[in-house]
């Protein structure tokens, strides 16, 4: 069971940077973008790919992965921006082509990596440590400085513009900012961080499949809102923009674990996509009557007065 809890917790903090990404768009623009499932397996496929194929580098097939992801996004956002397709439409459109994109890159199915060094296999070698273990260090020092980049950009003139748009598209256009550049970047920034993540969760897993993108955007709302409700329970709730995309990634553990205890419990895998669903509406659910009890105790208490 220790093994099984470390695995998700290895697999929480890798897919947390999808979810990282997911949360760009969700919160800061409200946009359910689902290129993500498409771009996802993209970032894995090319990885695995160019590991298995030509013996590149993984760290160079992470950054592949992450290149594929900007383009995924870019070809989510031209439609968005240029083409006026809704972006919940647009992104539907992009992730139905990259399944055949996914297919064309790797030739098959699926891609192994089972006879390939990948970074985690290569850390454990030299520090004699398990690949879980591995696993965890690495990708908790790649969340920390992605978090810490994000963190920067957001900060900059663009990055704030960025923001705004989610906030009050009229008032930033009103101000002189073209925010179809601000959605552009975003959706790109976005799959890029997906893309990564993909390509992480290849090398973690040993292959690389048309299909394992399905569903990433289901995991990536359930870690944000997870997130979000453990965040209101803390001291301080979630006032800073950092401790927001910590909240998302602590979300993605969160939601890995309790994958973990119940498939412990003895639950049916091809029942996962149900408890899925069932996590997500309940993560989606319990701030909604949280409010309305919230609300119903202080006209109450008004109602008294």
């Amino acid at each position: 069971m220790f093994l099984a809890f470390q695995g998700a917790i290895a697999q929480g903090i890798l897919w947390g940077v999808m979810v990282l990404g997911v949360y760009i768009t969700f919160r800061l623009l409200d946009i359910a973008d689902l290129t993500v499932d498409g771009s996802f397996a993209l970032g894995g496929c090319t990885c695995a790919v160019l590991i298995v194929e030509t013996g590149i580098d993984p760290w160079l097939g992470l950054l592949a992965g992450l290149l594929v992801g900007v383009l995924a996004g870019a070809v989510t956002g031209l439609l968005h921006t240029v083409f006026d397709i809704p972006a919940i439409l647009a992104g539907i459109l992009t992730q139905i082509g990259l399944w055949s994109i996914n297919l064309r890159i790797m030739g098959k199915a699926n891609v192994p990596l089972l006879r390939n060094h990948t970074i985690f296999s290569d850390f454990a070698g030299v520090t004699g440590l398990g690949v879980n273990v591995a696993t965890i260090i690495i990708g908790l020092l790649l969340t920390v400085a992605l978090i810490g980049a994000l963190y920067w950009f957001f900060g900059t003139e663009i990055g704030s513009a960025l923001r705004a748009t989610g906030n009050n598209e009229d008032m930033v256009r009103a101000l002189g900012v073209d925010t179809r550049i601000t959605k552009l970047l975003a959706l790109m920034v976005s799959n890029g961080l997906v893309g990564l993540s993909g390509a992480l969760v290849c090398q973690s897993q040993k292959y690389a499949d048309v299909g394992m993108g399905t569903g990433a955007i289901i995991v990536g709302l359930a870690a944000i809102v997870i997130g979000e409700v453990l965040g209101r329970v803390m001291p301080g709730h979630l006032r800073s923009f950092s401790s927001r995309l910590i909240a998302a990634v602590v979300g993605s553990i969160m939601y890995f674990l309790i994958r973990a205890i119940v498939l412990q419990m003895g639950l049916d895998p091809n029942d996962m996509k149900l408890l899925s669903a069932i996590i997500v509406a309940l993560a989606l659910a319990v701030p909604v009557v949280m409010e309305r009890a919230a609300a119903r105790r202080s006209f109450s208490k008004g109602g008294e007065a």
